[in-house]
């Protein structure tokens, strides 16, 4: 299938080209370009506005594209959307459950608002328990279920047609550290079950941990489109840090690191803190650890890191991402 001269490849899952969506004054997207790769979890990043969720609405067919073209397993999705909304599932920020009924129930309810009949709804009820680990609790209310396993719940609900393809907004907000790796684990096998994955995430750490690729967006558009790692490298490789015991020594420390660094250090007055990309890891750290020792320059943490993908974010947007700020705040 073709959009404009272009052929979309059999290998891809979902392709957004140049899409727009103005609401009143504000563009909500503006020319948004991503490509998603079938079999894989595709990591879609961005701070709250920056037009995530509309791209996920635009591409499940529940908002109108102002421009561009889309194609959703292989369908266009301006053209053919009542083919693409039976090709894919959607979950949504917070789970849309019935907290009156249990597990069994919401997932048979499920079935049969997707008309699959009483003993197929049932019968897929049991296999999508099984699959997501929740058979012991499906005849509990859930109301009763843990965060981690309310979203399991969800998730296992938007896949009642088993779709070929999974948008997922957000699928954690909100959740503690042990319900996060509930449904990581859920997304990781839905995947190697063949189930194409697209994440909209404000947690770096979510997207570094799934995703085999990742789209920046910001302000409408797409910055940014490579692999975690590949991402990381924008920033640099690994990098020496030093973190003062004294603000007095900063100059010095700052001395110290730029002898062994590939740019300028950088430092960060408020955390004390020095560092810099170098290439030789070992080396590096062993000859600035002795130098500060000789010139008697106090520090309370010295090592190596790494770039994540916070560095990442910060160095294309210029800001953080809000769960970034919350923490920081916290």
């Amino acid at each position: 299938m073709t959009v404009g001269a272009r052929t979309f490849g059999d290998d891809l899952a979902v392709r957004a080209e140049g899409l727009r969506k103005v609401y009143g004054e504000k563009r909500a997207l503006d020319g948004f370009d991503m490509e998603v790769r079938r079999g894989t979890v595709h990591g879609l990043l961005g701070p709250n506005g920056a037009g995530k969720t509309t791209a996920v609405r635009m591409l499940t067919t529940l908002v109108k594209l102002d421009g561009g073209r889309a194609e959703v397993a292989g369908l266009d999705v301006a053209k053919e959307p009542r083919r693409v909304r039976a090709r894919i599932g959607l979950a949504g920020q917070y789970a849309a459950l019935d907290e009156v009924l249990t597990g069994r129930q919401n997932l048979e309810m499920f079935g049969r608002l997707f008309h699959l009949g009483g003993k197929r709804a049932r019968a897929r009820a049991d296999e999508l328990l099984e699959q997501f680990d929740l058979t012991e609790a499906a005849g509990s209310g859930a109301g009763g279920y843990s965060g981690g396993m309310r979203r399991r719940l969800d998730l296992a609900a938007s896949m009642i047609l088993a779709p070929d393809i999974l948008f997922l907004d957000e699928p954690t907000t909100g959740l503690d550290p042990r319900g996060r790796g509930e449904v990581w684990d859920a997304v990781r096998d839905l995947v190697a079950r063949g189930t194409t994955v697209l994440l909209t995430t404000q947690y770096l750490e979510e997207a570094d941990r799934l995703a085999s690729r990742i789209t920046v967006i910001d302000r409408g558009r797409a910055i940014a489109d490579d692999t975690p790692d590949g991402l990381k490298g924008r920033v640099g490789g690994d990098r020496v840090e030093v973190v003062a015991r004294h603000a007095d020594d900063l100059p010095a420390v700052l001395k110290v690191v730029a002898r062994v660094a590939e740019v300028e250090p950088e430092c960060e007055e408020e955390g004390r803190r020095v560092h810099a990309a170098v290439s030789d890891r070992v080396a590096a750290l062993t000859e600035v650890a002795r130098t500060l020792q000789d010139q008697g320059i106090a520090v309370e943490d010295i090592g190596l890191r790494r770039p994540s993908l916070d560095d990442v974010f910060m160095r294309l947007t210029g800001h953080r991402t809000d769960k970034q700020q919350e923490e920081v705040a916290a």
